[in-house]
C-alpha cells in the first residue's frame, strides 16, 4: 500500500498511538500498518472545509481505525480457519514503550484496575484477546486501553452504548480471567533465563522440572516453514520437541534473549537469519504456555537482531 502523506505534523504524530490500537486488534503488525494507512486516506478524502471542522483528529482516526479494525476481524477469523496449523499473533521486538512512548495505551485511570494493560502487546495478552469476539475485542480495547468513552465506541461497534458497556464487561472479565496467576515481569524473566540454561544441557530432565505437568506449545509455520499443525502437550513431550529442534540446527544456530514486548524472549537464529521467536507464559515458577513463531512473514522486523 503507498504511503499517504497525512499533510499536518499533527495528524501524523497519530500514527504510534493507532499502530497500538489497530495491533491490539488484529495481532499482526503487517495488518494493523494497512489499517492505519486506510484510515489516513479516509482523513484526506475529507473536503478541507469538513477536516477544519473536526475538533480532534486523533480521535476521528481513532475511531475510523477501530471500524476498520472491526470489519477486518469479521474477514480474519474467515482466513484463520483456512491457515496452515496453528496461527498465533505477529511478536514485536519492540519492548513496550517504545515507538515514541505512545505504542504502550494511554495511561489507565485506575493503574490497580487495568494493571493487565501494561503487557497489552505480549503474545499472552494477545491470545487471550483471541479468544474474545470481534466487537467485545474492539470494545474492550478503545475503552480499556485508550480511554474512549462508550457513546464514542458505540459509533465504531454500531451498538448502543450500553451495549457497549456491556461488551468491555464481558471482555475484560475474560481477560482477567485468562490472565490470573501469570508471573511478575521478574519471575518471568527468571525462569526463562533457566529454561535456556537448561536446553543448553540437552538433557530432557533439565528442562522438563522448569515446564508445567501440563505445559502446552503452539508453533506457527503459516505453512511456509516446518513446525507441529497441532499443540505439543505435557512436559516430556515439549522437552523433546524443544530439544529435538536445537539438535537438529548444528553449528550455524545462535540463540539469544531479547527484552521485547512479550517480556523476555528466545530468538532462534540460523547463520545470521532469525527464524524463530519463542514466547512464554510463566505460572506457579514453571513454563506453562510456550509459543513459536516460525512463519518468516511475521519476523521481518527480527532479522537485524540477529545474533
Amino acid at each position: 500500500m503507498r504511503t499517504v502523506d497525512a499533510s499536518s505534523d499533527a495528524v501524523a504524530a497519530e500514527r504510534p498511538a493507532l499502530l497500538g490500537l489497530a495491533y491490539r486488534l488484529l495481532g499482526s503488525f503487517a495488518e494493523a500498518e494497512d489499517a492505519v494507512q486506510s484510515g489516513y486516506e479516509r482523513w484526506l478524502r475529507l473536503p478541507e472545509a469538513e477536516r477544519a471542522e473536526i475538533r480532534s483528529p486523533g480521535a476521528w482516526l481513532t475511531k475510523v481505525v477501530g471500524r476498520i479494525c472491526l470489519d477486518e476481524l469479521g474477514s480474519a477469523r474467515a482466513r484463520r480457519e483456512a491457515y496452515v496449523g496453528e496461527w498465533l499473533p505477529e511478536p514485536l521486538p519492540d519492548a513496550p514503550g517504545a515507538f515514541g512512548g505512545r505504542f504502550a495505551a494511554a495511561p489507565p485511570v485506575d493503574p490497580a484496575e487495568h494493571a493487565e494493560l501494561a503487557e497489552g502487546v505480549s503474545t499472552a495478552m494477545l491470545v487471550v484477546l483471541e479468544t474474545l469476539t470481534p466487537a467485545e475485542r474492539v470494545a474492550f480495547v478503545l475503552h480499556e486501553a485508550f480511554g474512549l468513552p462508550f457513546a464514542e465506541i458505540a459509533e465504531v461497534a454500531g451498538r448502543s452504548p450500553g451495549a457497549c458497556r456491556q461488551l468491555a464487561s464481558s471482555a475484560r472479565a475474560r481477560v482477567r480471567a485468562g490472565r490470573a496467576g501469570a508471573a511478575s515481569a521478574e519471575q518471568h524473566a527468571a525462569v526463562v533465563h533457566a529454561f535456556l540454561a537448561a536446553a543448553a544441557t540437552g538433557e530432557i530432565a533439565a528442562l522438563v522440572r522448569l515446564l508445567d505437568p501440563e505445559v502446552r506449545l503452539v508453533a506457527d509455520g503459516g505453512g511456509l516453514v516446518s513446525a507441529a499443525r497441532r499443540p505439543v502437550l505435557g512436559a516430556e513431550h515439549v522437552a523433546r520437541y524443544v530439544l529435538g529442534i536445537i539438535a537438529k540446527r548444528g553449528e550455524g544456530l545462535s540463540i539469544s534473549l531479547r527484552d521485547a514486548a512479550s517480556g523476555y524472549v528466545a530468538v532462534f537464529a540460523q547463520d545470521g537469519v532469525v527464524d524463530t521467536v519463542v514466547s512464554v507464559e510463566v505460572r506457579g515458577g514453571r513454563l506453562s504456555e510456550l509459543w513459536l513463531v516460525r512463519n518468516p512473514e511475521k519476523l521481518t522486523r527480527w532479522q537485524d537482531l540477529a545474533a
